[in-house]
């Protein structure tokens, strides 16, 4: 076995593309490192996840003063993960919006985010000293929140727990063009250290039901069209489903996490080892679903100190 996280040895630089995937609207992705989403409407911009530092964000940036000069008015945060977030300030947008359960997370567990994530995966984190601290929503909703830019109308959804327990998505209903944030993945590991296994399914259910005609995941290539779109989901479903089984069966019968290692890989690596970031998420991946299996609820904070505790109990 590795003697560190498979992330901290991950530098290579990945290639941006910046794919329209409706009317004005686009996908920034690289290779399966996080995806940005862009909003055009009439009067002004919305993004979809901020990248990790502003020194990132200005990518993003870059790229969208490309294709239009309107103001970014408004940065939605699908969720409250430092990679998703830490960047929102080069935006310099009038309102940061999140769910009500994403800004709860923030102030109970936005700090150690911060420090485990940086610490198992600093590529990510380009200028890191260039991020002013942690981002703070300025709205936020319970289940739904529709937003008008100018004549384009977005609906912003809590559809339920995934990825995290505040996870949102965006529906432009007049493209039918949807921002999963990481509840959707595409040839990339879902990282699941943080998430609801028992729920997955079903919110992905409620995504599909929208039947969108092309879907911006949160690490991957841009979904355009009802293949790509389907095939996203089921392989999002078979990647949650298949790592949650064979853990389960471990923690059922009083089983060590060590056991429950094995048991993931045996099942998930002929399938996946070739995703972006698998190595660096099966282990925080297997921690959450044994404990998930044994009936903790609410995931437990990681910290950098849990992080390396975790590691080291799976060297057994």
């Amino acid at each position: 076995m590795a003697t560190g996280f498979a992330s901290t040895g991950d530098m290579t630089e990945k290639t941006i593309s910046f794919t329209e995937i409706g009317d004005n609207l686009y996908a920034f992705t690289a290779q399966g490192d996080p995806n940005t989403g862009v909003i055009i409407g009439d009067d002004s911009v919305m993004i979809m996840d901020a990248q990790a530092t502003p020194v990132m964000a200005q990518l993003v940036i870059d790229k969208i003063r490309g294709v239009t000069d309107k103001p970014i008015k408004y940065v939605t945060l699908s969720h409250y993960h430092a990679v998703r977030v830490l960047g929102a300030s080069a935006y310099q947008a009038s309102e940061i919006i999140a769910s009500e359960k994403c800004h709860a997370m923030i102030h109970e567990r936005g700090q150690e985010d911060w420090d485990s994530e940086f610490g198992r995966f600093p590529r990510l984190f380009d200028a890191a000293d260039s991020i002013p601290g942690l981002t703070w929503p300025t709205m936020t909703f319970e289940r739904r929140m529709t937003v008008e830019l100018g004549n384009r109308r977005v609906e912003l959804m809590h559809l339920g727990r995934a990825h995290t327990a505040g996870d949102i998505v965006a529906w432009v209903p007049d493209a039918g063009v949807m921002f999963t944030g990481d509840i959707v993945e595409y040839h990339s590991a879902c990282y699941c250290g943080d998430g609801h296994f028992g729920d997955w399914g079903t919110t992905l259910d409620a995504i599909e039901a929208y039947q969108p005609a092309a879907i911006a995941p949160g690490r991957g290539d841009a979904l355009v069209g009802d293949e790509m779109v389907g095939k996203a989901i089921e392989s999002t479903r078979d990647f949650v489903d298949s790592t949650y089984r064979p853990v389960a069966r471990i923690a059922a019968r009083g089983g060590s996490l060590k056991e429950a290692w094995d048991a993931c890989r045996a099942e998930c690596d002929p399938k996946f080892s070739d995703y972006a970031i698998y190595e660096h998420c099966l282990p925080f991946n297997v921690a959450r679903a044994f404990d998930e299996a044994l009936g903790i609820d609410t995931p437990r904070i990681w910290t950098a100190e849990r992080d390396l505790k975790m590691w080291a109990d799976l060297q057994g």
